[in-house]
């Protein structure tokens, strides 16, 4: 088959938008010197265009879609973020960066319709925190293309529909959109709506909010307003880049001198309500991706343990309280298993313990529930 040359740069950006709609693709790479990627399924694929010849190519590409007020970033940071609208309704989080000195781009489709916990096949314990969390902290875990933004998106729209509350979010970019139901919902983009998280986290308690989404923990000063606003009566729901419940106490605590860890613990025991993590895996159905979860809840032994510094027994913890609707990964992964959602050995790739993994699959099977 031969290879399709590249036409005019913005009606190729149109072409390649439109296609990751079309293949269900969720990212989209564009790298000078080489051919356009997407992602489908998790995996890479190559398309059967040209190389991307210049990083000016790239630039007009990208260039009508970066908001005005965004195009200074680039030359200043070295990248800059923007949310892009197809008149499909689809939505694009678009990262254009500086590498070897070309400008690159990474594109993550944000599909038009918001998603539901069915649909993103999470278990019922997100559906109770939602409805029963009306203050403190609640923080969604996982690395990069984990599907946070999609299940914190669940879990604002879940509360849309059966809660009446003032929200403010605050996004870089923002990614889906709202319709207000039973809620006020005010969304915020960094770098069009207000100039930073810093900015927006200082002002919020005086737009008078019950609940408020922080797209991102990642600095010292959004998590300090973050645990403040918790304190004082708000919900607060985030993102936090770390991979399991134990990694993100440490990873909160990173962003602080040593001397105030004593200070961030007991506000976090005080203030948090469950640290919800995930980890995407392929599914058996072609395309498919499932969330393996882990669910912490605080209690009073939690809240113990995180003023003690004994964050090594969380996963003991944990083990010990599913009747609470906690879970493990390993728990997690199992259920996959058996519910026939992901294959046995995929699933052990992502185990963080195969062994526990083995044995729990083991016992499944001994008790005759649904393994064949």
């Amino acid at each position: 088959m031969s290879t399709v040359e590249l036409g005019e740069p913005q009606k190729v950006i149109e072409q390649l938008l439109s296609g990751m709609t079309k293949l269900q693709a969720s990212d989209l790479h564009i790298k000078v010197g080489y051919i356009p990627i997407y992602r489908v399924g998790g995996h890479l694929k190559h398309l059967n265009m040209a190389a991307i010849p210049s990083s000016d190519f790239v630039r007009d590409m990208f260039l009508p879609l970066v908001p005005e007020s965004r195009r200074e970033d680039y030359i200043k940071l070295g990248s800059v973020d923007f949310s892009h609208s197809m008149p499909s309704g689809d939505r694009f989080r678009i990262n254009v960066f500086r590498s070897g000195n070309q400008m690159n781009a990474a594109v993550r489709r944000v599909q038009s319709n918001i998603p539901d916990f069915n649909s993103l096949t999470l278990p019922p314990v997100y559906r109770k925190i939602c409805e029963r969390a009306n203050d403190g902290l609640v923080l969604i875990s996982g690395v990069t293309g984990s599907g946070k933004s999609s299940t914190l998106a669940a879990m604002l729209n879940h509360i849309n529909q059966h809660r009446s509350a003032h929200v403010i979010t605050i996004e870089d970019p923002v990614e889906y959109r709202f319709t207000p139901d039973k809620c006020i919902i005010s969304q915020r983009e960094v770098g069009i709506d207000v100039d930073s998280f810093h900015t927006a986290l200082r002002y919020v308690v005086r737009q008078d909010p019950d609940i408020i989404l922080i797209g991102e923990m990642r600095d010292r000063e959004t998590m300090m307003a973050a645990l403040q606003s918790a304190e004082t009566g708000h919900l607060v729901l985030g993102t936090l880049h770390c991979s399991d419940a134990q990694q993100s106490f440490a990873r909160i605590l990173e962003f602080f001198p040593r001397n105030e860890h004593s200070f961030i613990r007991s506000s976090l025991a005080n203030s948090l309500q469950a640290i919800c993590c995930q980890r995407l895996l392929p599914g058996i159905e072609k395309g498919a991706r499932l969330p393996a979860t882990e669910v912490l809840l605080s209690n009073s032994i939690v809240r113990d343990r995180i003023r003690t510094e004994r964050d090594q027994d969380i996963p003991a913890i944990i083990n010990q309280s599913t009747e609470e609707g906690m879970r493990s990964f390993t728990f997690s992964l199992a259920e996959l298993i058996e519910k026939e959602l992901v294959h046995y050995d995929t699933a052990m790739e992502y185990a963080p313990n195969r062994e526990a993994l083995a044995s729990k699959v083991k016992g499944i099977q001994t008790s005759g529930q649904g393994l064949v």
